[in-house]
Protein backbone atom coordinates (compact mmCIF):
# COMPACT_ATOMS: atom_id res chain seq x y z
CA UNK A 1 0.00 0.00 0.00
CA UNK A 2 1.07 3.38 -0.94
CA UNK A 3 2.28 6.29 1.95
CA UNK A 4 -0.08 8.74 2.07
CA UNK A 5 1.56 12.18 3.78
CA UNK A 6 -0.39 14.42 4.93
CA UNK A 7 1.19 17.73 5.12
CA UNK A 8 -1.35 19.91 3.13
CA UNK A 9 -3.93 18.90 5.75
CA UNK A 10 -2.21 19.08 8.70
CA UNK A 11 -0.99 22.84 7.20
CA UNK A 12 -4.89 24.20 6.60
CA UNK A 13 -5.78 22.42 10.32
CA UNK A 14 -3.32 24.81 12.09
CA UNK A 15 -3.51 27.36 9.83
CA UNK A 16 -7.71 27.52 10.83
CA UNK A 17 -7.15 27.07 14.37
CA UNK A 18 -3.90 29.66 14.16
CA UNK A 19 -6.55 32.38 12.49
CA UNK A 20 -9.49 31.58 15.01
CA UNK A 21 -7.04 32.44 17.81
CA UNK A 22 -6.00 35.84 15.97
CA UNK A 23 -6.01 38.53 18.20
CA UNK A 24 -4.62 36.15 21.63
CA UNK A 25 -1.79 37.01 23.92
CA UNK A 26 1.25 35.23 23.87
CA UNK A 27 1.81 32.21 22.23
CA UNK A 28 -2.04 31.25 22.36
CA UNK A 29 -1.75 32.89 18.91
CA UNK A 30 1.65 31.78 17.37
CA UNK A 31 2.07 28.42 18.74
CA UNK A 32 -0.21 25.44 17.11
CA UNK A 33 -0.37 23.76 20.77
CA UNK A 34 -1.04 26.34 22.29
CA UNK A 35 -3.80 27.93 20.16
CA UNK A 36 -5.41 24.66 19.58
CA UNK A 37 -5.42 24.36 23.61
CA UNK A 38 -7.09 28.29 23.72
CA UNK A 39 -9.21 27.17 20.92
CA UNK A 40 -10.99 24.76 22.91
CA UNK A 41 -10.98 26.47 25.77
CA UNK A 42 -12.73 29.74 24.37
CA UNK A 43 -15.21 27.40 22.59
CA UNK A 44 -16.04 25.71 25.43
CA UNK A 45 -16.75 29.01 27.61
CA UNK A 46 -18.49 30.62 24.54
CA UNK A 47 -21.16 27.94 25.10
CA UNK A 48 -21.39 27.85 29.12
CA UNK A 49 -22.03 31.86 28.46
CA UNK A 50 -24.59 31.90 26.14
CA UNK A 51 -26.48 29.74 28.75
CA UNK A 52 -25.41 31.90 31.43
CA UNK A 53 -26.32 35.08 29.41
CA UNK A 54 -30.01 33.54 29.32
CA UNK A 55 -30.30 33.46 33.07
CA UNK A 56 -28.68 36.62 34.25
CA UNK A 57 -30.99 38.77 31.64
CA UNK A 58 -33.74 36.68 33.24
CA UNK A 59 -32.51 38.12 36.77
CA UNK A 60 -32.36 41.23 35.27
CA UNK A 61 -35.70 41.70 34.24
CA UNK A 62 -37.28 39.87 37.64
CA UNK A 63 -35.42 43.31 39.37
CA UNK A 64 -36.64 45.74 37.14
CA UNK A 65 -40.32 44.62 37.53
CA UNK A 66 -39.56 44.11 41.09
CA UNK A 67 -38.64 47.58 41.33
CA UNK A 68 -41.30 49.19 39.40
CA UNK A 69 -43.99 46.95 41.07
CA UNK A 70 -42.67 48.30 44.37
CA UNK A 71 -43.44 52.01 43.37
CA UNK A 72 -46.96 50.65 42.52
CA UNK A 73 -47.86 49.03 45.88
CA UNK A 74 -47.26 45.68 45.18
CA UNK A 75 -44.26 43.38 44.80
CA UNK A 76 -42.79 40.90 42.44
CA UNK A 77 -44.49 37.67 43.31
CA UNK A 78 -48.12 39.59 44.25
CA UNK A 79 -47.76 40.76 40.59
CA UNK A 80 -46.99 37.89 38.94
CA UNK A 81 -49.65 35.35 40.49
CA UNK A 82 -52.20 38.53 40.23
CA UNK A 83 -51.28 39.12 36.59
CA UNK A 84 -51.65 35.15 35.82
CA UNK A 85 -55.15 34.99 37.67
CA UNK A 86 -56.30 37.85 35.47
CA UNK A 87 -55.03 35.84 32.75
CA UNK A 88 -52.87 38.49 31.31
CA UNK A 89 -49.87 36.68 28.96
CA UNK A 90 -47.00 39.04 29.66
CA UNK A 91 -43.48 37.73 29.76
CA UNK A 92 -40.99 38.68 31.96
CA UNK A 93 -38.97 40.52 29.32
CA UNK A 94 -42.08 42.46 27.79
CA UNK A 95 -42.75 43.47 31.63
CA UNK A 96 -39.49 44.56 32.70
CA UNK A 97 -39.46 46.60 29.02
CA UNK A 98 -42.37 48.62 29.96
CA UNK A 99 -41.18 48.92 33.50
CA UNK A 100 -38.00 50.55 32.41
CA UNK A 101 -39.20 52.87 29.47
CA UNK A 102 -43.10 52.96 30.10
CA UNK A 103 -43.88 53.89 33.67
CA UNK A 104 -47.70 54.93 32.72
CA UNK A 105 -48.04 51.52 30.63
CA UNK A 106 -46.84 48.91 33.52
CA UNK A 107 -48.91 51.07 36.23
CA UNK A 108 -51.66 50.02 33.99
CA UNK A 109 -50.88 46.31 33.64
CA UNK A 110 -50.51 46.87 37.36
CA UNK A 111 -54.21 48.36 37.82
CA UNK A 112 -55.49 45.84 35.53
CA UNK A 113 -54.00 42.65 37.40
CA UNK A 114 -55.32 43.95 40.47
CA UNK A 115 -58.95 44.56 39.56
Amino acid sequence: MARVKGGVKTRRRHKRVLAQTKGQFGARHKNFRKANEALLHALAYATRDRRNRRRDLRRLWITRINAAARLNGTTYSKLMHALQAANIRLDRKILADLAARDASAFAAVVKAASA
